[in-house]
């Protein structure tokens, strides 16, 4: 083939000059394609970066409902107010509205603690029939003027109890007894009645 006859039909490599990629057929091809794959990958970076932002309100909610960080802070606010100069004993009692379906027991000792420290103590429930059960404790607080000062973290007596047939579980009680309570209160009782709920029917 004459060297004329390609010059005149790609003159630019005649002229010594790179060849034109706009010149190229596939162009508009190739444009499309290129412009589709950074619209996905801005979406994704788009997307990416807003799941990075919801996960902090998610995990707020999370917190809100649960009382996570409520709890904790309390609990360390407490704790660093820790009135060391004298202590409260506190005596724990466990009672149950009918002692034929359950076993309801309180730690054996009372507990010594500092105004402000956090406590832990647990119960003991039993099933003793062959049905589920479902009951809830109800607190009660003496001298009755005691109540004020008792900050529950988290007891078992916020939530129903639900046990299968002879089921026995440990049951954590954690609170702070108050820096501010009464220096005249010397020992204070803290006691939980059980009664059975629902007819301990599971649902």
């Amino acid at each position: 083939m004459n060297p004329s006859d390609l010059n005149s039909r790609n003159p630019r490599a005649a002229l010594g000059l790179a060849p034109c990629r706009l010149c190229d057929p596939r162009a508009p091809e190739l444009a499309r394609t290129n412009a589709s794959s950074l619209r996905r990958f801005g979406l994704l970076a788009a997307a990416m970066f807003g799941f990075g932002f919801a996960l902090i309100p998610v995990y707020d909610v999370f917190c809100d409902l649960t009382g996570l960080n409520r709890d904790a802070a309390q609990a360390l606010a407490n704790n660093t107010q820790v009135d060391f100069s004298r202590r409260v004993r506190i005596e724990l009692v466990a009672n149950v509205q009918d002692g034929a379906v359950w076993r309801f027991g309180a730690p054996s000792r009372p507990v010594d603690a500092h105004p402000g420290q956090l406590v832990r103590v647990e119960y003991e429930l039993e099933n003793l029939t062959g049905r589920p059960l479902v009951g809830r404790a109800v607190p009660s607080y003496g001298p009755a003027a005691a109540a004020a000062h008792f900050k529950k973290i988290d007891c078992f007596c916020f939530r129903e109890q639900r046990l299968a047939p002879h089921e026995k579980i440990r049951l954590p009680v954690l609170f702070v007894l108050d820096k501010n309570v009464p220096r005249d209160l010397g020992v204070v009782t803290l006691s939980y009645t059980f009664f059975e709920q629902g007819g301990g029917k599971r649902t």
